[in-house]
């Protein structure tokens, strides 16, 4: 009986993991996402692509530093969510403000701009010597999501 428990839940974990977070050649990628993704990124280096659920993930460096980008696409090649590197000093101003009356001494590193939906945040991870926080904020400065790292 055990052994048959133990089969099915490698067998279910195995099928998760090929559904999810899976690498695919950029040839198994519909052409009307491939086309809308070349398109919009032109200069997009270091390509790869992979299922992430029902989206097409592509991962790509843009620019002289090579800054991370990542996209989701849904079927139809329509873009639906776009997580880019950014520093801290591309934070909006009211970001920042924020940061620095509620976090004071923490240090700002791995900032992320996320569009989706036309809507806009900035992930920012804060770090003092014993404390870390990867905290979500609208333009506006406002907190979405707080979490301890």
């Amino acid at each position: 009986m055990k052994n048959k428990i133990l089969i099915g839940a490698f067998a279910l974990f195995l099928t998760l993991g090929t559904a999810y977070g899976r690498d695919i050649p950029q040839s198994q990628v519909p052409s009307v996402v491939v086309n809308n993704f070349q398109q919009k990124f032109p200069k997009a280096s270091d390509v790869e692509w992979e299922m992430d659920g029902e989206m097409f993930k592509v991962e790509f460096e843009l620019g002289l530093l090579g800054q991370d980008h990542e996209v989701w696409y849904d079927k139809m090649g329509k873009l639906i969510r776009h997580k880019e590197e950014i520093s801290s000093t591309e934070l909006p101003q009211k970001v920042s403000d924020k940061i620095k009356s509620d976090y004071n001494g923490f240090r700002t590193s791995d900032v992320d701009k996320i569009t989706e939906g036309g809507k806009v945040s900035y992930k920012v991870e804060l770090k003092t010597l014993s404390e870390k926080w990867k905290v979500l904020f609208d333009a506006d400065g406002n907190v979405l999501s707080k979490k301890a790292d």
